[in-house]
């Protein structure tokens, strides 16, 4: 299992500038455009109406009461300290400023802050990229726009096998002119749809922090 995480923990990368909208494909095969005010509407001429998703709008857990802050970005994550532990690169060696694992559980997930700016419509590529360095099969399952508690992040899940084990990668993806940040939690394919909602109450705790706070 520490080979897993380990081998998963060299999906990072970074770099830029956020833009106001994103093209994404719908469930059903359509091509959309997304807008940062939470709307969308298909880039097709025959499906022109605007549709306003609320369902994205998202905000962090009840019981997410502990708020862990991080050291290079004015941004922070607020977690279940009774459901998830979390380990801080003491050297500053990796990538990630914080590790998180599920307690009992095979689900972990890594933070990852840039003080550089990343745009919005870049992420896709720099992540898939990244990807196929150690999972060539890898393949994008879902993405789009959320808004959690207040910030627009890109939202993607990932497929892949590395060394023969099948994940999925499922993350947030954030940028600003303060910084950037990769919030990422994986599993097993085959235990994903059970840990999704844990996977999202984790990432629906990242919020930015009041530098003057």
């Amino acid at each position: 299992m520490k080979n897993f995480i380990i081998v998963l923990a060299l999906f990072l990368l970074s770099t830029q500038h956020a833009q106001a909208q994103v093209k994404a494909v719908t469930e059903e095969g359509d091509e959309v455009i997304l807008f940062k005010d939470g709307t969308w509407k298909y880039t097709s001429d025959k499906k022109t109406a605007e549709i306003k998703l609320d369902t994205l709008y998202t905000k962090k857990a009840a019981d997410a009461t502990f708020l862990l802050k991080s050291k290079k970005i004015p941004c922070g994550v607020w977690l279940n300290p009774k459901k998830w532990k979390f380990e801080k690169d003491a050297n500053d060696t990796e990538p990630n400023e914080y590790s998180f694992t599920l307690n009992g559980e095979d689900v972990y997930a890594m933070f990852i802050p840039e003080k550089g700016q990343i745009p919005m419509d870049s992420w896709k590529a720099v992540a898939v990229e990244n990807a196929k360095s150690v999972a060539p099969d890898i393949e994008v399952v879902s993405e789009g726009i959320r808004n959690v508690n207040g910030i627009d992040v890109y939202c993607m899940q990932l497929n892949g096998t590395i060394k023969g084990i099948k994940f999925t990668y499922f993350g947030y993806y954030y940028s600003s002119d303060k910084g950037s940040a990769q919030f990422i939690a994986y599993t097993f394919q085959s235990l994903f749809k059970q840990y999704k909602p844990e996977m999202e109450k984790l990432l629906n705790g990242f919020v930015q922090i009041d530098e003057n706070l």
